[in-house]
């Protein structure tokens, strides 16, 4: 009877060992990718600066390029991403459109006053569901919208200098 659940014992052992092994072999990493341009949504949020509700449609009502960039202050990637961010407006071929994500109000002025205010807009997105809207799960995360105002780029992660310039060859 003690050999059998020995036995038993011993193949459950290696059962979840061999399960356990082959789940590690696989990544379980998921980056949904943008598989075809989507319209941009329409949606409602707080100015950062004046605390008055503003819809999207007031925000992108002209034809140019936009980029929206999710961010927050104590997220360390946005930090890493800022001067690309002050990059893309000193090019003046893009607007910039922030969105501060769950974030402190003082201390998402703090980190703009030590970076840098790259953005043409911002807006508060205190309980994430604007992010949602966009079908954003993190920060940073990045769009870009066409003159159409659809998005055509979805970057998740840091801007950084391939992304950069790949955002430079879309606008141009």
């Amino acid at each position: 009877m003690k050999n059998r659940y020995f036995f038993i014992i011993i193949g459950l052992f290696f059962f979840f060992f061999i399960v356990l092994f082959e789940g590690l072999k696989n990544p379980n990493v998921y980056i949904p990718e943008l598989q075809e341009e989507k319209n941009l949504s329409k949606f409602e949020a707080i100015d950062f600066y004046s605390n008055k509700k503003i819809s999207s449609l007031e925000i992108f009502n002209d034809n140019k390029f936009y980029l929206i960039n999710i961010w927050a202050s104590w997220c360390l990637p946005c930090r890493e991403e800022h001067d690309y961010l002050i990059k893309l407006k000193e090019q003046n071929l893009i607007r910039l459109i922030g969105i501060n994500y769950k974030d402190d109000s003082e201390n998402a002025r703090k980190f703009l006053n030590e970076m840098g205010n790259p953005y043409s807009k911002i807006l508060k997105d205190n309980n994430g569901t604007v992010s949602i809207q966009l079908a954003a799960y993190g920060v940073p995360e990045t769009f870009i919208i066409d003159k159409n105002k659809k998005i055509i780029k979805k970057i998740i992660g840091p801007i950084d200098k391939k992304i950069y310039n790949e955002i430079l060859l879309i606008i141009k």
